[in-house]
């Protein structure tokens, strides 16, 4: 997995990020935190740890993504939560659908045979039923969890896809742009755990609107 990046955005996550990196010293990747520069606390936490700490240039998450692509230099890339809700075992299957069955693009799904959730909410379920409904219908996606952004991919193939979303629209706009690119795309089962420390950055209707606005701007731009 040498030729792996982790894109590790960690805004506020000084309790669990430090718990996380623990668990990952068992794998060979290198391990890239995208932090804003105000966040000192999580910066200090993880200051004798074997990593690179990265200052995104503007704020928000789909910006801390962006930050990350652009400056990975392997030939992979996979974005991985700093909240203890990934399981890094999960890597090595994607790694191969990349490596072995030659996909460009490995997206998560909780939502398949033998995969789930301990973080899920009803209205998280539902919305992301929707949205990847609409990815289908729309787009031609066929990813179950189009919301989830457990994703694996080759570096140089996501740098040429011009990503712009600095919120969570960037769980939609990445597959959306990659199927247009006709890059190769598939799924991978995974079981979400419970996070280790605060709460979700989400607000599921708030940047559930943002998400189904993204998604019409884009069906309208092809």
């Amino acid at each position: 997995m040498s030729d792996l990046t982790l894109i590790i955005p960690a805004k506020y996550e000084k309790e669990s990020l430090p718990k996380v990196l623990d668990e990952l010293k068992k794998f060979d990747v290198k391990k890239n935190i995208i932090l804003e520069k105000s966040d000192k606390l999580t910066v200090e936490a993880i200051r004798n740890y074997d990593c690179k700490i990265i200052y995104q240039d503007s704020v928000g998450y789909g910006d801390a993504l962006k930050k990350g692509i652009q400056t990975a230099e392997t030939e992979l890339f996979c974005i991985f939560n700093a909240d203890g809700s990934f399981n890094p075992d999960e890597l090595n299957t994607m790694i191969n659908k990349i490596k072995k069955d030659k996909y460009d693009f490995v997206f998560a799904t909780r939502y398949e045979k033998n995969c789930g959730s301990d973080d899920d909410t009803i209205v998280t379920y539902i919305g992301n039923f929707i949205f990847s409904l609409l990815g289908k219908i729309f787009f031609k996606l066929e990813i179950t969890d189009i919301l989830y952004t457990f994703v694996m991919g080759r570096t140089s193939f996501a740098k040429k896809l011009e990503l712009k979303s600095k919120d969570f629209s960037f769980c939609v706009e990445l597959p959306i742009k990659a199927k247009r690119a006709n890059y190769k795309i598939c799924t991978s089962k995974s079981y979400e755990r419970s996070r280790i420390a605060g709460k979700k950055k989400v607000n599921a209707f708030k940047d559930g609107l943002k998400i189904l606005l993204s998604m019409i701007k884009l069906f309208f731009r092809y």
